[in-house]
Order: C-alpha cells, then structure tokens, then sequence
C-alpha cells in the first residue's frame, strides 16, 4: 500500500470517525437525501440579530403523506433502518407529513390495540423500530422543516431533518448551529431526545441543553393529542419537555417538533488534525500509553470553561487487522491559540509511546464542509450492514488491567475495534436532574463495535463484541451509559442513573398504557 492510498483511504475516515461518538440514535433517519429544509416565512433573526432573508415554507400540503402496506413496491425500500440484522414486518408504514397526521397514526393504533414505533429514518443500534412486534411503522422523514418561530423566540427543527440538513439551515440562515454529532445522515428526531453530542460539545454542551420546548403527540382516551411543552418554570406540562432532554425518542410519545433557544454560533472553519500508526510498529507497551495518556489528559483538561475544552479528540483502537491506530483532534479555527491546544493534546498523547507517525497532517475545513460531508461516521457500507454496538461513559481513564485487556483483544485472530471519544467540559456544567442526561461527570464515552455482512456470521461477532466488552467493563459499566447508542444486554438503569424514577412517574402521567416502548423504554409505575 502506497503513503498516498493509506493518506486518502484514512482522511476519508477521518472525516467521519467523529460520528462514531455521536451519532446513531432511537429512531432517527436512514439515509440522507437531497430534500431542502423548509424554512419559516416570516423573516428570521441571524445570529447578530439582523434579519436574514427571507424563504418560503413549503406548505404542508405539498409533502409526501402515504399509507404503504405489504406488496407495495415502496414497502421494502422503507421497512429496513440502518441495522440490517432487524427487520420488522409491520401492517404498514404511515408516511407521516404533518402533526395532524401523526396525531391520526397514533390513535389509530390505540384504537386498533396494535404497538406502534415512530422512526424519523432508522439509524439505531438495535431493533427499536424493527421489532417484529411493531404493526404500525410510523416514518417521519418528510417532517424536516427547519426555521425560526418568532412567537417563541427559538429556531424549530422537526424530527425528520436530518443532522446534515439541520446544520445547512441554520448555518446559512442563521450563522448558529447545534452541538451535535458529525454523521449527517442521522435523524433530529431520535438525536435531540437522547441528549445529542459532537465536535462542539466540550465547548457549547449537549443539544439538549438548547431544547427549549418540543412538541409531543401522546395516547389519551379518545387516541391521540398533540402537547407542546417548555422548560418554563410554570408550564404543567414541564416534566415531558424535561423527559425529552436525554432519555431517548419513541416512549413517551412521537415528538414532532423542537424549540431551540441560545444556539452558538458557528465556526467559520475546523482544524483537523490527524495522526496515523501502523499497527506493524505497535507493541503493548506503546498501545496501552497511548490509551493512558488520552485518558490522562480529558481527566485534567475537561472542567468547564477551561481553553483546552475547544479541543474534541478521538482515538480509533482498531483491530490490528485494520493497520492502523489513529487519532483525530478538532478544534474551531477561531478559538484563540487553537492550533496550539491542538499541538498539546497530540503531544500529551503521543508521549512516552516511541511511535513513528505513518500519517501526521493537520488540515482546516470549512465547518459546513466538514459537518455534511455524505456518508460519514456510520457503521457498515451499502453491503455490509449488520452491526453490534455497545458503549460506555468513562469519568476516568483505563486502570493497567483494562489496558492490558483491550491490547489482548485488538491482537486477537479476530476480533471488535474500539472508539474512545473526548466528553466533558461544558456538558458536564449542567445538573444531573436539570435534564433527562444523568451522566454529568463523564471525560469520555468508548464504543466497541464489530460489522460484518451476513446474518450467518452473527452470533460468532456477537460474542466477539460482549467478550470484548465484559473483559474491560463487566456485565454493567460503572459510569452508565448513552441511550443513544442503545445496547439492550445492558440494564435500563445503565442509561437512566438516578433520573430513573422520575421518568418512570412522567411515563405514569403521559402513557400510562405503555402504548410506546421498546426493549430499553421506561416503564411505568
């Protein structure tokens, strides 16, 4: 392989291994597509406060609504989500384009007595939407409007734009954007439930900090009604605005719009810088300090507010049958002395290990370029589509065992690779009860994930990924971990910590009958 194939295949990677910490969530889009958000008529604020010009809404009416059913041609394009090993068979799949459609899909379902899943796409990790046990597919991809609603004073997102879509919108109307993940294929609608985190977010904080209100349409005794509910302190409904800051879409009822409120402004451009190791020069020694010292570092440099928080970091420990170990820095190009914290945290990890880069390149890009480039950050290819995923939050880095551990399985004949992903900062400077995210003291999250392509191969990557798993965080991680990347051999406590029995009475109040579940969902008192 020639410097110049191993330099383009890995930047290529590069571009998307952030998406790997911060994208696939409950109930959210399969695929990015070429539809324009909508953006509200009347004239919207920029981030100087000056008005932006001004785009027509397509009307509601003009979006695709469909009730497809089995023998349909469109059935099977649109039954699978993003995880080829699940797949329902459900009696159709609504197509919904309004919330007056929504509202009229879920109380056709409790009229019906038939389990009914919102999917605003389909990029999630287990089979949330795709359970056999779903009669009713409810699809949400034509509700993408993005815009500003002066009522409220807060830009809206609806649940089927996509995160690509979504920074489009805001970026060039607004100049704003949110701190979310780096995949633009992934939905708003399952993201911005299950907290949403990215690039940005040691720096601004999770999505949800944003959320000021969200539409819900929720089961009642005549089916089926829409409630908007705020952070206001007096709003009744606040417990369903606060359960939808972190706990994670599709169980308690189909969110069909957000308010944001705040959003920061957006970089201009992004330093990247990328530094690759071939895993023919690696030993233990040499692996086990890298992991150490990236750990070391987020456990000193992710208080709130301190300069070194602008730094987003990522270290893919792959398998060494992928020859490579590679890490990725981020940083806003803006940020004052950003290229030196860039130069620390590489130094800081690099240190003590005696490796010689194979790639060593620091390259800026447009932040709109490098948040919707197609394709990035999600598991699998259009043929390899089955995947096992699962994560865990770290508040500090890796004792010797687990190093010792994880060098042993990314040795083994075959095996998973593992993500470790820079958190804190500012999203640590939130409560654990002042939104649905429990896990508010967290420096990292880690993912071990294998993908392979046919349903023959399954049990044997299975075990691959939970011996791998079990031997560096046991049946149950200690730190908790993020509903977004769903795993459903792990306890629902390992997702909601101690605001499990709050949600469990907001569940009571809202859908006592447990119309919306799923394997993970809160359940009612």
């Amino acid at each position: 392989m020639t410097d110049s194939t191993l330099s383009r295949r890995h930047l290529l990677a590069a571009a998307g291994v952030s998406a790997a910490g911060a994208t696939v969530l409950v109930g959210t889009p399969a695929a990015a597509t070429a539809r324009t958000p909508a953006v509200a008529s009347s004239v919207p604020v920029s981030a100087g406060g000056t008005p932006a010009a001004d785009v027509d809404a397509r009307p509601a009416a003009a979006r695709p609504a469909a009730t497809i059913t089995p023998g349909d041609r469109r059935y099977d394009s649109l039954l699978r989500g993003n995880n080829w090993r699940f797949a329902g068979r459900p009696d159709e799949i609504r197509v919904a384009a309004s919330t007056t459609d929504v509202v009229r899909a879920v109380a056709d379902a409790v009229r019906t007595g038939r389990r009914i899943a919102p999917r605003s796409g389909g990029h999630c990790f287990e089979n949330f939407t795709a359970d056999p046990a779903v009669r009713l597919l409810l699809d949400l991809s034509p509700m993408n409007a993005v815009g500003w609603d002066p009522a409220r004073r807060a830009h809206y997102v609806e649940p089927g734009a996509t995160l690509g879509e979504v920074y489009r919108a805001l970026f060039t109307g607004w100049g704003v954007t949110v701190p979310g993940g780096s995949c633009p294929e992934v939905g708003a609608g399952g993201h911005f439930a299950g907290g949403g985190y990215g690039p940005l977010s040691r720096r601004f904080g999770s999505v949800a900090d944003y959320v000021h209100a969200v539409e819900v349409v929720v089961p009642d005794r005549n089916g089926a009604r829409a409630v908007i509910a705020t952070r206001e302190p007096d709003d009744p409904h606040r417990d369903l605005w606060w359960a939808h800051t972190g706990a994670g879409g599709g169980q308690f009822g189909v969110v069909t719009r957000y308010w944001l409120r705040d959003l920061p402004p957006a970089p201009s451009t992004m330093l990247q810088h990328v530094v690759i190791w071939s895993w023919a020069g690696l030993t233990e020694a040499a692996l086990t300090t890298l992991i150490r010292n990236f750990g070391t570092w987020h456990e000193r440099h992710s208080a709130p507010g301190t300069p070194e928080c602008g730094v987003y970091g990522i270290l893919e420990a792959s398998h060494r049958t992928t020859g490579t170990v590679m890490l990725v820095a981020q940083a806003d190009a803006d940020l004052p002395g950003a290229g030196a914290l860039i130069d620390g945290f590489i130094a800081a990890v690099a240190e003590g290990t005696g490796l010689t880069p194979v790639l060593d390149l620091r390259t800026p890009m447009p932040w709109l370029h490098r948040m919707t480039w197609p394709g990035s950050g999600m598991p699998g290819d259009v043929l390899t589509r089955r995947y096992k995923i699962k994560a865990a939050y770290l508040r500090r880095g890796f004792t010797e065992a687990r190093r010792g551990a994880i060098w042993r399985h990314l040795t083994s004949a075959y095996g998973a690779n593992m993500t470790i992903i820079g958190y804190g900062g500012q999203a640590n400077a939130v409560a654990p009860d002042a939104t649905a995210i429990a896990q508010r003291s967290a420096v990292m999250k880690t993912t071990i994930a294998a993908t392979w392509f046919g349903e023959a191969d399954d049990a044997a990557h299975l075990e691959l990924v939970r011996a791998f798993y079990r031997d560096v965080f046991g049946d149950v991680p200690a730190d908790g971990s993020y509903i977004n990347y769903p795993d459903t051999d792990l306890p629902r406590e390992a997702y909601y910590g101690s605001n499990y029995p709050r949600l469990r009475r907001v569940k009571s109040r809202w859908d006592p009958r447990n119309v919306f579940r799923h394997a993970l969902s809160v359940e009612p008192l």
